[in-house]
């Protein structure tokens, strides 16, 4: 038996006396829990401002977009 299946197995008899069955709340876990989430959303999120501020949105034109083109003709054949 591990030393934390023996702590629990201990400690569980003593929340029974005060563990309403009725009630669920999720704890100090729980709050530890979303806080940790929160923290790691708000990190992203000022991860993501910085890149998206690095990158350049400006596109360059397409030579086809540039302007319309002649078409090339053929050229007179000189040998006759």
């Amino acid at each position: 038996m591990s030393a934390t299946q023996s702590a629990l197995t201990q400690l569980l008899p003593l929340a029974g006396d005060t563990f309403d069955k009725n009630k669920v709340t999720p704890g100090i876990l729980g709050f530890i829990v979303f806080a940790a989430l929160a923290l790691g959303v708000w990190f992203l999120m000022k991860s993501m401002n910085r890149h998206m501020g690095r990158v350049d949105f400006q596109e360059t034109p397409e030579p086809a977009a540039a302007g319309p083109k002649a078409t090339p003709t053929a050229k007179p054949d000189s040998t006759g």
